[in-house]
């Protein structure tokens, strides 16, 4: 368990909450609300660049709650501490939700945003780590993340660091084969601090992963290639805390995937499994009224944009 801004409270791995307490319902509320918040912060910056990334970024909204007001240990103040967890994020377009995230935990002043993609801004549609405090990879060229995270694990290991490196990948990018060599050295090379956070949510912006390059049976193949695998609904706060308590010790070991089925454009019902928001722009009415939906709160997903 970490402490709001990353400090690691003990040597241990805690466990979070138990389901039922009301110390995990408060919890999940407050991871809940942080959601909330990157799908109306993404719609806000949408709205100052002039179109954005929302249906994959509405997908990890509470994947990136979860990791930064839950799970990662790191210190804002100290944005190089060497024994921070690492976060890449291989799905660099997802950025516009990652930023505000960012802000609200003290990498930088919330105010930074509101030059979002103009000129002369360090924020652009995917994040440069030599501009912007709390950000471990330059990332958005896709299928290189996993490779990164490999290697940010060797490197922990290498120096006799603690750290656990987090990557979370989108599942087009899972058709390219670098993802595949990276998947294969991690489990030779037994990085138990390396975690994978598959984003399954079933689109890439050419249609259905499965028309375009399948990928399944996904779970089978990371098993192939030594990996743990858990599979969860990416949506379900409780079933996220449940994954990260079951990580297995930090150390030499399996490496770890979470494949969290989620729905593209989660939170928004006319952006839902749609892909023609995979990019886009809200203007006018339509702007107002997704901001109306979000704040309302999530809604049964929709009939075929169930988890598969």
């Amino acid at each position: 368990m970490v402490t709001q801004k990353g400090t690691l409270m003990t040597s241990e791995r805690e466990k979070y909450p138990r389901r039922g307490t009301a110390e995990r319902a408060i919890l999940t509320a407050k991871l809940a609300d942080r959601a909330q918040f990157i799908r109306l912060e993404t719609v806000r910056l949408a709205q100052i660049a002039g179109a954005g990334h929302y249906t994959g970024t509405f997908s990890a909204a509470e994947l990136f709650a979860s990791l930064y007001y839950g799970e990662l240990r790191y210190r804002p103040d100290q944005p190089d501490w060497p024994d921070r967890d690492r976060f890449v994020l291989s799905k660099g377009h997802a950025a516009i939700g990652l930023y505000p995230v960012l802000a609200d935990v003290g990498f930088f002043e919330r105010e930074l945003l509101d030059d979002y993609t103009r000129l002369g801004s360090a924020f652009g549609d995917h994040p440069d780590m030599r501009k912007i405090s709390g950000v471990d990879f330059s990332s958005g060229s896709l299928g290189h993340g996993l490779s990164i995270s490999v290697g940010m694990a060797l490197a922990g290991r290498v120096q006799g660091r603690d750290y656990r490196t987090y990557c979370m990948v989108g599942d087009g990018e899972m058709a390219e084969g670098q993802a595949w060599e990276a998947a294969m050295a991690a489990g030779q090379f037994r990085l138990g601090s390396l975690v994978c956070i598959v984003d399954r949510n079933h689109l890439s912006i050419d249609g259905p992963t499965e028309d375009i390059m399948g990928i399944e049976p996904l779970a089978d193949k990371f098993s192939s290639f030594r990996w743990s695998v858990q599979r969860i609904d990416g949506h379900d706060l409780d079933a996220i805390l449940d994954a990260y308590d079951s990580l297995e010790p930090h150390g030499v070991g399996r490496p770890q995937v979470i494949i969290a089925d989620t729905v593209k454009g989660r939170g928004v019902r006319r952006m839902e499994a749609n892909v023609g928001w995979h990019v886009g722009r809200l203007a006018g009415v339509d702007y107002e009224e997704v901001i109306a939906e979000i704040q309302g709160g999530l809604k049964p997903a929709p009939s075929g944009a169930s988890h598969a």
